[in-house]
């Protein structure tokens, strides 16, 4: 079977971009499952509850995100609803909205368990993610063999460290969060995929999807400045996840970036 898996969604342009391009990538990709990060997705930092129905209905089976999912209070309510098919890190606190994991069945049929983690490594200390990862995927994995992995954090390291530490016991390990997509797509030796990180949708022309000028304010003034995503053309990033449904072993993964004008 074949997962894609799309880096953050930013703004209302990355939205737009990846709903334009998303029925012909799955056509092209013969993909059976779609996996999106979500969590820019409101106006360049939160998750509203418009926005995810607009990507669900474009065709992504499960939205993950990470430390910005809080951001808008709407989302709360939203996150709580049954059935509903967006997740937050699965190593927020327990009394968290939401949930950090779920089973979901794929076009083919075949069934695919998503887990979504958050790193501690330049971000808000959380719960353990290696030591949450190791339970929740052995939960996982007695649900189906097809298991993937969204590992949202800052640190390259920290991310390599989990597709190591999960190498064998789930199909892959997909980084997100710094909106760069990275040249190390691979499977590891016992069989798991990944991929420091899988990149962003959203405008190309800026810094990580904020305006040049805004991002430039910031870091030359240290003052704060309120971000705004910028225009222009797009990139949708991601990566192709061709998995046995049987094993749940990757077989491949392949890089994904298409241009949008």
């Amino acid at each position: 079977m074949n997962i894609l898996f799309f880096g953050d969604v930013v703004g209302k342009v990355g939205r737009r971009a990846l709903q334009g391009l998303l029925p012909s990538l799955i056509e092209r990709e013969r993909a059976d499952f779609v996996i999106a990060n979500c969590e820019n997705v409101a106006n360049g930092a939160g998750v509203d509850p418009k926005s995810c129905e607009e990507l669900l209905a474009a065709g992504v089976d499960v939205l993950t995100s990470g430390n910005h999912i809080w951001r808008l209070r709407e989302i709360d309510d939203y996150l709580n609803t049954p059935g509903v098919a967006l997740l937050r890190p699965a190593n927020f606190p327990v009394d968290a909205p939401g949930r950090g994991w779920g089973v979901f069945t794929s076009n083919s049929g075949a069934r695919v368990a998503v887990v979504n983690l958050i790193g501690r490594v330049f971000m808000a200390t959380v719960d353990c993610p290696f030591q949450a990862g190791e339970r929740l995927v052995e939960e996982a994995r007695a649900a189906c063999p097809v298991v993937v992995v969204d590992m949202h954090c800052d640190a390259t390291s920290e991310k390599g460290a989990m597709g190591w530490f999960l190498d064998g016991r789930v199909s892959a390990v997909v980084g997100s969060h710094t909106h760069v997509q990275t040249a190390d797509d691979r499977v590891l030796p016992q069989g798991t995929g990944f991929i420091t990180d899988a990149g962003m949708c959203g405008p190309i022309d800026s810094v990580i999807g904020v305006k040049p000028e805004l991002a430039i304010r910031r870091f030359v003034t240290q003052r704060p400045t309120r971000f705004e995503t910028a225009s222009g053309r797009c990139v949708v990033q991601g990566v192709t996840l061709e998995v046995d449904p049987r094993s749940g072993r990757a077989t491949s993964v392949k890089r994904i970036q298409e241009f949008v004008q």
